[in-house]
């Protein structure tokens, strides 16, 4: 595997790291993460284009870059991956196509790739209006369970007004792509964790419809969320990301953490990232600086646990949620990260609207929110 890295700032061309181009690499994937602005920029794929004459190249909005130890905004990453011993297939599809059925894209996705040596699916999804629960459960609908899932939902720093995504051409609207990664040479592994603590009463969901919380115990759930909140209601839904809700569908599954991505006062209601199904128990959740690093600490353990290679490249996936209650402290959790996977391997990611992974232990994908997600590769 042969890997490297640029940067490019508002204004400039890229610079690489460590080395002065990237045309020495054949039909590499190529995946661009940035600042949604730089990459409404109409020339963005064809300045990456001349740079890789042959590449797959993947592009997706962020709510903050992430590269090495380091976290940006208002930048563009590049990470260019060479497969020695494997391959990849790449296939997009857009919410428009589907009549915003996001299940019935995940099955249309998962449809395009064969089945044969394929190890793991990653997802870069817009994340401004998919809901990302029924678009993994589309996915996982025919997926094997011996092919993993992970990826994320991509952001627009705290704004929440468009995310971009794109394969092979300039960025936009509406856009879900998925990279399939074939061959037995491959290791890959993938986890995630939060850090975050529920408070407060619990609560039954009593009306609901998808992703959509119109009541909590026969009340209008929005009014119930503001009250929690206090002044600090006239800042949603910005504000909501530092008090998501742990959401437990049932007594034995695993609490789920769903960020509020939008309100709509004329319903009283709350859009949330994924499903909030009638009858799940709903907490408020809050955590701190340090909880939240210790987190990103136990998401790398959880990827590193028994692996037999030591991973080349770490793709990184965390929550803006994280990164906003962190503050000047955000690169913190990347470091823990980087203490446990290795200074040897590379890293690149960004911060997220959703991410996508299996609870430890478990071979289907769920959405979750708050987390630190990580997918590890080697050949």
């Amino acid at each position: 595997m042969k890997i490297i890295q640029a940067i490019k700032k508002a204004n400039a061309p890229f610079v690489f790291k460590g080395c002065s181009s990237g045309k020495h690499l054949k039909n590499p994937l190529v995946l661009v993460f940035g600042n949604r602005y730089m990459l409404e920029t109409n020339s963005i794929y064809e300045e990456v284009k001349e740079l890789f004459t042959d590449a797959h190249v993947v592009f997706g909005s962020t709510s903050g870059e992430i590269m090495d130890d380091t976290v940006l905004d208002g930048t563009i990453v590049l990470t260019a991956i060479e497969f020695e011993k494997s391959s990849i297939l790449v296939h997009r599809s857009n919410v428009g196509e589907h009549n915003n059925n996001d299940e019935n894209l995940g099955q249309h996705l998962m449809a395009q790739f064969p089945k044969e040596d394929l190890k793991h699916l990653f997802i870069i999804s817009e994340g401004s209006t998919v809901n990302g629960s029924a678009l993994i459960n589309g996915l996982e609908k025919h997926k094997h369970s011996m092919i993993s899932l992970s990826g994320g939902l991509c952001g627009d720093d705290d704004r929440f007004e468009r995310t971009l995504v794109s394969y092979n051409e300039n960025p936009k609207e509406g856009e879900i792509v998925a990279i399939g990664f074939y061959g037995s040479s491959l290791e890959i592994t993938s986890a995630n964790f939060g850090g975050w603590t529920p408070f407060g009463p619990e609560r039954i969901i009593t009306k609901a419809q998808d992703n959509i919380l119109y009541e909590l115990d026969g009340k209008p759930a929005l009014d119930l969320y503001k009250n929690y909140l206090g002044e600090k209601a006239k800042e949603l839904p910005k504000s909501a990301l530092l008090y998501p809700l742990s959401v437990r569908t049932s007594e034995e599954s695993e609490p789920l953490v769903r960020t509020i991505l939008n309100i709509d006062n004329k319903e009283n209601a709350m859009i949330l990232a994924g499903d909030v199904p009638i009858g799940s128990k709903v907490q408020l959740m809050m955590s701190s600086v340090d909880d939240i690093a210790s987190g990103a600490y136990s998401a790398a353990e959880l990827a590193m646990k028994g692996r037999n290679k030591n991973p080349e490249i770490a793709l990184l996936i965390s929550c803006i949620g994280r990164k906003l209650v962190m503050d000047q402290r955000t690169e913190e959790e990347i470091e823990e990260v980087k203490s446990v996977i290795g200074n040897s391997t590379v890293i690149t990611g960004f911060y997220s609207y959703g991410e996508m992974a299996p609870f430890q232990g478990q071979d289907q994908c769920k959405l979750h929110n708050q987390t630190m997600t990580l997918t590890l590769f080697s050949e």
